[in-house]
């Protein structure tokens, strides 16, 4: 009875540690710290430069507590960049997501944890805002990649009312209208792109390989 009791103990503290790991293994990148707020360099390096003076990152990050850099963003940005280290944080669940993850559970994680950072920004966030449409096209990029087709549209969508002639929005459109086998969509909305923001060469690529793919008589691949 003894021995049955210790088995059950111990197996009652395994299963404890195993679900208090959850989340942390849930996010696990091999070769990587458990957390962003760890500011590994490898990918603070793939921020924007005013990453590194936001709050939090300042601290940790090299160079990051230069008192005239972080008055200079705050003049820019006023008020908001009290908050931008939560896009900072967004962008490198985002990148982890798409670029480290090895496996569905990490990506789906960090692809939820940049959602819920894009939120909390863009709350925060006038509507005015310059940066308001990329942070949209982010948001969107994530729930695009967790499956999530419609609710992605519309924030797509709505980066393209508040700036039309800003292009990323259109490529994330059109790609997935052509990974989904609808050709025809995906072009139109390259055309329109391209009509709004002629010089944009991520447009010009896309649309150049869907008439290329129209000649050779069908669908190749989806572009990176």
């Amino acid at each position: 009875m003894k021995a049955t009791r210790l088995r059950c103990l111990f197996a009652g503290s395994v299963a404890a540690a195993l679900l208090a790991a959850g989340p942390a293994a849930a996010q696990s990148i091999p070769g990587y710290p458990e957390h962003v707020t760890e500011y590994d360099p490898r990918e603070v390096v793939m921020l924007p430069e005013y990453c590194k003076y936001t709050q939090l990152f300042r601290d940790r990050v090299p160079g990051g507590n230069n008192r005239e850099m972080i008055q200079r963003w705050h003049a820019t940005m006023g008020e908001v960049f009290i908050h931008m280290h939560h896009y900072c944080w967004g962008l490198m669940h985002l990148h982890r997501a798409k670029v480290l993850a090895r496996d569905a559970q990490a990506r789906g994680f960090n692809y939820d944890s940049a959602v819920r950072e894009f939120d909390y920004i863009m709350e925060r966030t006038p509507r005015d805002f310059p940066l308001l449409p990329e942070m949209l096209t982010k948001k969107g990029e994530a729930l695009l990649g967790r499956g999530k087709a419609a609710l992605a549209l519309a924030e797509f969508e709505r980066a393209i009312e508040l700036k039309p002639d800003y292009w990323p929005p259109y490529a994330h459109i059109s790609d997935h209208y052509r990974s989904s086998g609808d050709a025809p969509k995906a072009r139109q909305i390259l055309e329109t792109g391209l009509a709004r923001s002629p010089g944009a060469k991520g447009l010009q690529r896309r649309l150049q390989e869907l008439r290329n793919e129209s000649a050779k008589g069908g669908h190749r691949r989806q572009p990176q």
